[in-house]
């Protein structure tokens, strides 16, 4: 999938469904940290946040207690218009949602005491310039082997034969280079056992896991296997490789 592939393809889920996998049936063992909890560890009352490729705004609202004021910025107009809503139900009064490049941050220098980027493209020199001196940068990605087995079922897949740690060590040199003092690294890779096929297509669809899954009828030919070939008592079993890097300024 190219950028511009992809980019059609992140619209169209935001408006269809944002960035929500609420409804997915998933039990998940090995997890090392929730990113959520890790962000709101860093939150002062007082701190004013920002949300880099924020979605549909689901993951920033269930942070709005963390903080003063929270600002999600996203490139795509599906996203943000799925955000407008979720953001109107909540009745959130101190969160923003602003359409924005995460490569040219229209904020001044020092504005912002935490930045967060989840599963999204982010640009070091940016996050170091509008964060205040002692402030924090956290980010979650996924990581080049994830859902290996998927992944090898259907030939093809995202970071599919990158080599192992790429964007790790790239994301982490980057962020020195942009001056932060203080940067950490973690990784997990834990089991997920799905449990219907309903649940699995679900993540398909909305996800560029398997890019262009469905458009070719043997697709569900290759899953219905997996599923034979990957089924147990709790579901049907795959796997979810995450790194987070928490930068400190």
């Amino acid at each position: 999938m190219n950028p511009k592939e992809y980019q059609h393809f992140y619209n169209k889920v935001g408006r269809l469904n944002g960035w929500d996998f609420s409804t997915l049936r998933v039990t998940v063992e090995g997890a090392a940290w929730n990113f959520s909890d890790q962000v709101k560890s860093w939150c002062r009352p007082a701190d004013v946040l920002l949300d880099i490729g924020t979605g549909g705004g689901e993951a920033l609202l269930a942070l709005a207690d963390s903080a003063l004021l929270l600002v999600g910025i996203d490139q795509s107009e599906g996203m943000l218009e799925t955000a407008a809503h979720n953001l109107g139900s909540s009745g959130r009064s101190n969160v923003r949602f602003l359409h924005m490049d995460a490569a040219q941050l229209h904020f001044p220098d020092a504005f912002f005491n935490v930045v967060t980027c989840r599963h999204s493209e982010f640009y070091a020199k940016e996050a170091a310039r509008v964060l205040t001196k002692n402030g924090v940068f956290l980010t979650q990605q996924v990581s080049e082997g994830d859902k290996n087995n998927l992944k090898q079922a259907f030939g093809r897949g995202q970071a599919w034969n990158n080599e192992p740690g790429a964007l790790k060590n790239r994301y982490a040199a980057e962020l020195k280079a942009a001056g932060f003092a203080r940067i950490q690294t973690f990784e997990y890779d834990a089991t997920e056992y799905y449990h219907t096929a309903e649940d699995l297509i679900f993540l398909l669809k909305y996800t560029p896991i398997v890019p262009n899954f469905g458009h070719d009828e043997a697709d569900f030919h290759i899953l219905n296997r997996f599923i034979e070939e990957h089924q147990t008592d709790q579901g049907i079993r795959t796997h979810a490789k995450r790194f987070m890097i928490i930068a400190e300024k």
